[in-house]
């Protein structure tokens, strides 16, 4: 994992599907489950996508919370 990959989490939005448009740290669980089921798109995105589910799977969301602050909407 590359470290500006938490930062990208909270920056960047989903460019497709049901939630475009939302930041990828918001994303569901049980949409972040159905990619690991069915596969994480190529590149950066599934890359980030993967970092997410593990992160919501293992209740890590608090990691995200200075980031949030730092880079608030």
């Amino acid at each position: 994992m590359k470290p500006e990959y938490l930062q990208l989490l909270v920056t960047r939005s989903m460019p497709f599907g049901k939630y475009q448009g939302r930041l990828l740290a918001d994303l569901p669980g049980d949409y972040l489950g159905w990619f690991a089921r069915k596969g994480f798109p190529p590149g950066e995105l599934g890359a980030l996508l993967a970092l997410m589910h593990e992160i919501d799977h293992n209740g890590l969301g608090e990691l995200l919370v200075p980031l949030r602050h730092k880079h608030k909407r």
